[in-house]
């Protein structure tokens, strides 16, 4: 098992980062990016960086690195934010659940805990790293389980609607549909978003790094843990934009980059099948699907506040 799948699980799993609960304690090499009362340090950037690169298997090119760079300091500013959340209301992660959490990983690679460690060190990355990262994802789920969840609900007729809606199209098409979703979350950010989403997808078709695995590193889609995985979509669960580049491939296609209101989206169609009774979803799979939907939705609204309240101050910018 090489290292490659074990990062591609761990790192991106909910959003992880190359910090401490402290922003980049222990790492006084230089300040990068400076987040509330926290730090991100160029050493910082220089592991998330290596990690991209190994995990993805993007060739570490100066020109995809400077590309990527952009993206790599926002997902160190939202997760030092996250990571602050989580000490604020007083959540921590105690040694015994990161412990868990390198178990639980290695369980899933079919390797010892020991084995999965020692891989990690011969990768050339610093194991206090990955247990800041494991730190960084179990601190926002118990945000998440604290804040977020207990708001969400579901009834029945919540769950009568889109089994209807779903009835309503037996007989036509539905689509097994990966993507990698790339925001443009600041004025005068949609020409750079634009340039990454066009590399990325370079890459993918000259075969340099498989899809799933750049969704996994890049996607800030709800499904980028799973390699972008939107499970199977009918017609008008996605925008309009995308419905229409759907209804023009074919199985295996990618697509090029497509603008939506909130960003670009690389679309990977995995199969295509027209809908039957046979493929109607149970009332117990549609009330996950609903919550899912509804959670995530609801967690992101609650960051995006968290960053619209933060003090940054990126000094790696010119």
């Amino acid at each position: 098992m090489r290292l490659l799948s074990f990062l591609t699980v761990l790192v991106f799993a909910l959003g992880c980062v190359a910090l401490s609960a402290g922003a980049g304690q222990g790492r006084s090499d230089g300040v990068a990016i400076v987040v509330n009362d926290g730090v991100v340090t160029r050493s910082d950037l220089q592991e998330r960086m290596k990690l991209i690169m190994i995990s993805s298997g993007l060739p570490p090119t100066q020109e995809i690195q400077a590309q990527l760079f952009p993206q790599v300091a926002g997902s160190l500013i939202d997760e030092a934010i996250r990571l602050q959340e989580a000490r604020r209301m007083g959540l921590d992660v105690m040694p015994d659940e990161i412990q868990q959490g390198f178990a639980q990983i290695a369980a899933q690679n079919n390797v010892p805990v020991e084995q999965f460690m020692k891989m990690i060190a011969s990768s050339g990355i610093d194991p206090n790293t990955m247990r800041d990262q494991i730190r960084s994802q179990i601190a926002w789920s118990k945000v998440v389980q604290v804040r977020v969840r207990p708001q969400i609900s579901v009834s029945q007729s919540d769950i009568d609607s889109r089994l209807d809606y779903l009835h309503s199209n037996i007989g036509k098409d539905e689509y097994l549909v990966s993507e990698i979703f790339l925001p443009v979350e600041k004025a005068g950010g949609e020409a750079e978003v634009r340039t990454l989403a066009q590399k990325l997808e370079r890459e993918i078709r000259k075969g340099s790094a498989p899809f799933f695995k750049i969704a996994q590193q890049f996607s800030k889609a709800a499904g980028a843990p799973q390699g972008g995985n939107l499970g199977w979509v009918q017609q008008g669960q996605l925008p309009e934009e995308l419905d229409q580049v759907l209804a023009g491939m074919s199985k295996g296609d990618l697509s090029a980059p497509v603008r939506t209101l909130s960003g670009f989206h690389l679309l990977l169609l995995r199969d295509k099948r027209r809908i039957s009774e046979e493929t109607m979803p149970s009332r117990e799979d549609v009330m996950t699907m609903i919550g899912t939907e509804r959670l995530d939705r609801a967690q992101r609204r609650y960051f995006m506040d968290l960053k619209s309240e933060a003090y940054v101050d990126n000094r790696m910018v010119p």
